[in-house]
């Protein structure tokens, strides 16, 4: 593998904004000179990475990883958006069953209360456990650099009185709360301080999430220049992973994803639903690729009548009626009526007023532009080559052999797409 001229010393310095929160521990960042380290487990997101970014010859660092290891271009879950899917791929459910149906949603009971992606409260989460709270459970130490959800106290209660607080629950040993000022290479710094620490206190599994390629998707679209430059920067960002690991003499099975890709919209491709129906017949949720949308008190009927007939470049159902291969319908915090557009198109209350092209997803997961990235190499794999398309319900049992965990026994999942290409079962 390429070594890289990153000193520790750089990566040390760039990791010092990053104080530990109020949740974490900070245990003593020194190790024993000639430790032999046991792999550990490192889950990266590469946030809007499209399957295909990978053959525009502009990531050698993922390239050399995906030669010494495994790729394939991953399905996502339905819907393909961030939140949903980072839930997916940590728990091994599909949005329906765990219960981050959308990045935006309501749920009945909570009338009133709005699901975004600030929401911390563990009643949103507790619909499925993810891979770092089992692990804790079974004594493993675990650490996550911003991963959707990672800051939640999963499996407790919120109490609201003079103060707002958690009872109970669970999170990684060390996490951050979310803030995007923090650049790539400092959340990339941070991961590698935690390697750093002894054995007793180091994390057997960590996770990092880098945003830059799915901003730039979304401003530019998926072609642009603008995004190329940001799959080279997250490819340079893998780069300084990889050197920090070699650094440290800490073997490690890497598994790098998205939670979904990108495809290019303009508002020339917009379905304006107020020209369908009176804006007084319903409450529009979530709305883009697809629109949630909720009938006014006695106007089910009507708005039944508009929405379910055939429509140029979008369909729509009741949310029981949504196509059993999308996995999605049965959870009550979809809306009633669920509406899906054509790829490269996007439902709106109104027609835009400015023109404006760019990017976006949330579309059929089995549409092309939806794949998402998945490499993955380490100790653990044979060097295999292109897999075939699997699910993204697949990711976490694969997680689960390589941290050590017994498979979950109500997964969506499974680790059949890897038994062939792991070292060892």
């Amino acid at each position: 593998m390429k070594r890289f001229a990153l000193s520790l010393a750089l990566l040390a310095a760039s990791a010092a904004p990053l104080a530990a929160t109020p949740a974490q521990s900070s245990p003593p960042t020194t190790t024993a000179p000639d430790e032999t380290r046991a792999p550990v487990t490192i889950l990266v997101s590469i946030d809007g990475f499209r399957a295909d970014y990978l053959d525009r010859g502009i990531t050698p660092h993922l390239d050399a990883l995906a030669a010494s290891g495994i790729s394939a271009a991953m399905r996502p879950s339905f819907p393909s958006k961030t939140f949903p899917n980072h839930w997916t791929l940590v728990t091994g459910k599909v949005p329906d069953h765990h219960g981050i149906v959308a990045n935006r949603f309501e749920d009945p009971a909570r009338p009133g209360e709005v699901f975004t992606m600030a929401s911390d409260d563990p009643f949103w989460w507790n619909g499925a456990e993810p891979i770092w709270v089992t692990a804790e459970k079974a004594g493993i130490r675990t650490a996550t650099m911003f991963w959707p959800g990672s800051n939640v106290a999963w499996g407790g209660r919120r109490v609201k009185s003079s103060w707002t607080e958690d009872q109970g629950g669970t999170r990684p040993s060390d996490w951050q709360q979310f803030n995007q000022a923090v650049s790539p290479g400092q959340r990339v710094s941070a991961v590698i301080d935690w390697l750093r620490r002894p054995a007793a206190s180091r994390p057997k599994f960590v996770t990092v999430y880098f945003d830059q390629v799915d901003t730039a998707g979304h401003r530019y679209g998926p072609d642009a220049e603008q995004t190329n430059a940001a799959v080279a920067d997250a490819d340079r960002d893998i780069g300084m992973l990889i050197e920090g690991l070699r650094a440290l003499g800490q073997p490690a099975n890497l598994v790098i994803v998205a939670d979904h890709g990108m495809a290019a919209t303009s508002s020339e491709r917009t379905i304006a639903l107020d020209r369908l129906a009176s804006p007084k017949l319903f409450k529009l949720g979530d709305a883009g690729p697809f629109a949630a949308i909720t009938p006014t008190r006695g106007k089910d009927g009507k708005l039944a009548a508009i929405l379910l007939k055939p429509h140029p470049h979008m369909q729509c159902w009741r949310r029981q009626d949504i196509p059993a291969r999308l996995r999605y319908g049965t959870n009550a915090r979809i809306a009633p009526y669920f509406c899906l557009a054509e790829t490269g198109w996007e439902i709106a209350a109104t027609t835009p007023r400015t023109a404006r092209s760019g990017g976006s997803h949330g579309y059929d997961n089995a549409a092309p532009e939806m794949a998402a990235l998945f490499v993955a190499a380490g100790p653990a794999f044979k060097a295999s080559g292109k897999l075939p398309a699997f699910d993204n319900v697949d990711v976490a049992p694969l997680l689960r052999d390589l941290v050590g965990l017994p498979q979950a026994p109500d997964g969506d999942g499974s680790d059949a797409p890897f038994r062939s290409v792991l070292t060892a079962k």
